[in-house]
């Protein structure tokens, strides 16, 4: 996959998760895509995507722009609190099945 390719992939995936968070107040919105990318995003996928940001400009959501400016330092997995620490293994999960 070429580079602008993948990165157009990857706006239009962080695009999505603004998307669905644009009903949310903006702060909660952008600590929501930026917890969900955090969460859910390889750390590759994410410096893919930090690096085609200066080149994409508009296409990207403002809400994505804002939540990986400040997602370096500030956002930290809401899943790995119940998976990181085996005595917490099962802490949050589904008990169907």
């Amino acid at each position: 996959m070429s580079a602008a390719t993948q990165a157009d992939k990857l706006v239009r995936m962080a695009n999505q998760i603004a998307t669905f968070f644009r009903s949310y107040p903006e702060e909660e919105a952008v600590a929501g895509v930026q917890k969900h990318i955090k969460a859910f995003w390889t750390p590759r996928m994410i410096a893919h995507l930090e690096a085609a940001l200066p080149e994409q400009g508009a296409r990207v959501d403002g809400l994505v722009q804002r939540a990986m400016r400040h997602g370096e330092t500030t956002a930290q997995s809401p899943v790995r609190s119940a998976t990181h620490d085996p005595h917490k293994l099962g802490e949050g999960a589904s008990d169907a099945g």
